[in-house]
């Protein structure tokens, strides 16, 4: 068993916009059986409702089945900061969140750890552990931009979902997947599936 299947990973999902990520992301990690600390913010509740109709986490389970689920899921309440996923003790193979709306992007960027979310951010970086955040909103402003500057400086990845059309995507789902490839590649567990640039077709000679 590798290193980030033993370790879990911890997963928030904030606001903003962007759930089929969040969904497809989670998704994908139970079908690994990969553990995941799972915190769901109130506004990833409300986005979730919004975009999906997914109305709480219990609702979340059922859409992605609960068996898998209670075999891999762990789920931490966000208001709660003395919580596992809070301590550098708890070793984890890295953190997520996807998507990552610009409030939380700044409030980890100065270390505010207001909530379960943000000092679970605040430990992966103190601990050098990976952390990918994954804004789905545009345009940036210059504020949104120096608080990228300054994660990444401090050891973050800051992967927007912004996915590529190389691969010829014919359905939303496959643009979703696209992107959710990349966060798979970065924590370690590439999709065997995922659609890679190989550079263009050979020319054929007549």
């Amino acid at each position: 068993m590798s290193v980030a299947a033993a370790r879990p990973i911890v997963m928030a999902v904030t606001g903003a916009s962007g759930a089929p990520y969040a969904v497809r992301l989670l998704e994908t990690l139970i079908e690994r059986r990969q553990q995941v600390s799972l915190i769901v913010s109130d506004h990833g509740l409300r986005l979730l409702d919004t975009e999906l109709g997914i109305g709480s986490v219990a609702a979340l389970r059922d859409r992605i089945g609960g068996a898998r689920w209670d075999e891999t899921v762990r789920v931490f309440d966000d208001r709660d900061r003395g919580a596992a996923p809070a301590s550098g003790s708890a070793l984890t193979a890295g953190m997520v969140i996807c998507p990552c709306s610009m409030g939380t992007l700044s409030a980890i960027a100065v270390g505010a750890s207001r909530s379960l979310v943000e000092r679970s951010a605040d430990v992966a970086l103190k601990e050098r552990r990976r952390l990918i955040l994954v804004p789905r909103e545009t345009p940036y402003s210059a504020i949104h931009l120096e608080n990228m500057l300054t994660l990444t400086r401090a050891g973050a990845v800051v992967l927007p979902a912004s996915p590529g059309f190389y691969h010829k995507p014919q359905s939303v789902e496959e643009i979703v997947d696209h992107s959710v490839d990349r966060v798979l590649d970065l924590i370690g567990l590439p999709s065997p599936e995922a659609h890679r640039w190989n550079g263009p077709e050979p020319t054929r000679s007549k």
